[in-house]
């Protein structure tokens, strides 16, 4: 197989890049995207952050709402047709669609993925 992206240094990754779980509060459709993907908003505890996240074609409304997932959280806010998307909900290519990343059982919202 093989992977393609050079090695980086474990330390500086943790550093740079901040992950947490949180909780799909909120599902809306998003039909001003030119891409097909749904309204979020995720709760962190603290905080909630809206997300713009490509899963239309593999989830229903019901299936996200109240569903844990992973989010990168400081990579910056992304406007996508006039909405503000303020975090990356993280995912993976399952072969028939995407599956997003959750954990193995429900921690609280907020906590740090490392």
């Amino acid at each position: 197989m093989g992977f393609s992206e050079a090695s980086i240094d474990p330390a500086r990754f943790l550093e740079d890049v901040e992950m947490r779980v949180g909780e799909v509060v909120d599902v809306a459709d998003f039909p001003e995207a030119r891409k097909d993907v749904y309204k979020l908003e995720v709760d962190f505890g603290e905080e909630t952050l809206q997300s713009a996240a490509g899963l239309t074609d593999y989830y229903d409304h019901e299936d996200l709402l109240g569903a844990q997932v992973v989010a990168v959280v400081n990579l910056g806010t992304v406007s996508i047709a006039g909405f503000e998307s303020e975090c990356l909900v993280t995912g993976v290519d399952g072969g028939d669609g995407v599956v997003h990343l959750t954990t193995e059982r429900d921690v609280e919202p907020g906590t740090r993925v490392y």
